[in-house]
């Protein structure tokens, strides 16, 4: 396990705490996230797709919590939790597999720095992931779209 590993168990531990604490929306947030992304990595690349994201991102956050409310019951937080985990998924996902290809495709590029290219090549998350780049094309547009689109 690398600091890189860790990172990413960090981030899916956030997202997963970030769901509880919203309960239901929390579920609503979660599986918005994941649409909001698929939408916009299949209908617009770079930039663009990014503002599409964060707006609609922060609409679905918004939507979610004014329209679901607060967690009243234990089973509103447990939902809650699984929203941010299959949220953090994404993210961790995404992470993992976002790093540059070199030009012999290797992943990661020998041109990153040594201590993260160390970090990511050693990586146990991104061992697990690694079939992504030859599986489903709506998994790949979903983690990692410039991928994708080559």
């Amino acid at each position: 396990m690398t600091w890189f590993d860790a990172l990413l168990v960090t981030l899916l531990a956030l997202t997963a705490a970030l769901g509880a604490r919203r309960g239901l929306a929390g579920l609503a947030w979660g599986l918005g996230v994941v649409a909001v992304c698929f939408v916009s990595n299949f209908f617009l690349h770079g930039w663009p797709a990014l503002v599409l994201a964060l707006v609609l991102g922060f609409g679905v956050a918004w939507f979610s919590q004014r329209l679901i409310g607060p967690a009243l019951e234990t089973w509103h937080i447990a939902l809650g939790a699984l929203g941010g985990l299959i949220a953090g998924l994404v993210l961790v996902s995404s992470l993992a597999l976002g790093f540059p290809i070199g030009t012999d495709n290797q992943y990661p590029t020998n041109k990153l720095p040594p201590s993260v290219h160390d970090a990511v090549v050693n990586s146990y998350v991104q061992k697990i992931l690694f079939p992504v780049f030859n599986g489903n094309d709506a998994l790949k547009t979903l983690l990692i779209p410039d991928f994708s689109q080559r």
